[in-house]
């Protein structure tokens, strides 16, 4: 909505769509070059590498929900987490350069494609933060219980 045009076809012109089968890796944790997906249809689980436990689902994307923003982050492009779907899935898909390059040739689109993936890193950040505050609560609570 708050893009003209001129701006969505030029998005329109570097996007994608892929499919990806259950159990299929969109991004490992650690890669340095990515893609930036929107979900179409399906589930993806976004898992994070804990040490000591192995990998830990920190999130499942839905229909309209943005995986693989750190391919956007200006200097530290690293992503953060894997990518695996869950189901059948059907995601638009952005080469992280070109789309970064899009954004700094027009500023106001960049602008709104930025707050958007402020947002869901902000939110990302508190699900990771719950998730992981009640992996230790549980860990604290399997640690006192008497052993037999």
């Amino acid at each position: 909505m708050d893009l003209n045009p001129d701006q969505l076809d030029r998005l329109a012109a570097i996007a994608e769509t892929c499919h990806a089968e259950p159990g299929e890796v969109l991004f490992h944790e650690g890669d340095r070059k990515g893609r930036l997906y929107i979900v179409i249809e399906g589930q993806v689980e976004i898992t994070y590498q804990i040490p000591s436990r192995g990998q830990l689902a920190i999130f499942t994307a839905e229909p309209l929900d943005i995986i693989g923003w750190s391919s956007m982050t200006p200097i530290v492009r690293q992503l953060v987490g894997s990518a695996v779907a869950k189901t059948n899935a059907t995601l638009l898909s952005f080469d992280g350069g070109t789309l970064r390059q899009l954004c700094d040739e027009d500023h106001d689109l960049g602008y709104v494609i930025m707050r958007r993936l402020a947002n869901v890193i902000a939110s990302r950040l508190l699900v990771t933060r719950l998730t992981l505050t009640d992996l230790l609560v549980h860990e604290k609570e399997e640690a006192a219980r008497p052993q037999s």
